[in-house]
């Protein structure tokens, strides 16, 4: 079993700064890859990051490209988040698995925390 419990989101004006964490308690198996995803209304959850189990290696979505980095810290997942615009409004989720496909992929994953909102205001 993965638990993961996400953290700092918020309200931000657009070009703003958020840093959310995922606090990651490991019980089962190596090291996840770990990822974030993000839903808003009318929209299928997207993928934003990830971080691979075993290189450490990162990816990002286009969208968020340059603007967002993903990141380890022990036990923690931190998605540093910088120049944030409108459409960057949605509920974040972290998200942990061992990923035989594409790491994009939201089937991938197998567990997932409860999601934090991040709101950008114009």
């Amino acid at each position: 079993q993965v638990q993961l419990v996400e953290s700092g989101g918020g309200l931000v004006q657009t070009g703003g700064s958020l840093r959310l964490s995922c606090a990651a308690s490991q019980r089962t198996f190596g090291r996840p890859t770990m990822g974030w995803f993000r839903q808003s209304p009318g929209k299928e959850r997207e993928f934003v990051a990830a971080l691979g189990r075993r290189d450490d290696n990162t990816y990002y979505a286009d969208s968020v490209k340059g603007r967002f980095t993903i990141s380890r810290d022990k036990n923690t997942v931190s998605l540093q988040m910088h120049s944030l615009k409108p459409e960057d409004k949605a509920v974040y989720y972290c998200a942990a698995g061992w990923p035989s496909g594409l790491r994009s992929n939201v089937n991938e994953y197998d567990y997932w925390g409860q999601g934090t909102q991040v709101n950008v205001s114009s």
